[in-house]
């Protein structure tokens, strides 16, 4: 009875683990403020959750109207939380983009870091929504 009942226990342990790493699936859309106050413009990650491995883009507009994807790098997921960065090249330099979160429902609540204009590190908090499109 007791081998029967930790057998049960661990198969839904597993299946709850693999239920919350692919919560984290999907499209997720932010509004980011336009630069010294110009219009917004909507940014979109796409995620895809492969056991602890994270893949997926993140997209916003370019300056020509086409869109800007740059590879997720790195990415994990450890139950709701998941980190991954992206790597842009900017006036001949690369600049790194490290994104650190946590899935709750239809909302990811991540924290960017990125260099700011002196090279130290800047961090913005967003709230991304699942998108439905």
């Amino acid at each position: 009875m007791t081998k029967k009942l930790l057998f049960v226990v661990t198969i839904l342990l597993v299946a709850a683990f693999a239920l919350m790493a692919a919560g984290v699936d999907g499209k997720w859309t932010y509004e980011q403020p336009g630069r010294q106050g110009g219009n917004p413009t909507t940014v979109t990650i796409t995620l895809k959750s492969d056991g602890a491995k994270l893949t997926g883009n993140v997209s916003r507009p370019g300056r020509d109207g086409n869109a800007m994807e740059t590879p997720v790098l790195d990415g994990t997921v450890d139950g709701n939380n998941i980190t991954f960065a992206t790597k842009n090249t900017m006036g001949g330099n690369e600049v790194v983009t490290k994104y650190e979160g946590t899935v709750a429902g239809d909302e990811l609540k991540l924290k960017i870091t990125r260099p700011g204009r002196d090279g130290s590190p800047m961090t913005n908090e967003i709230t991304a929504k699942r998108s439905t499109t």
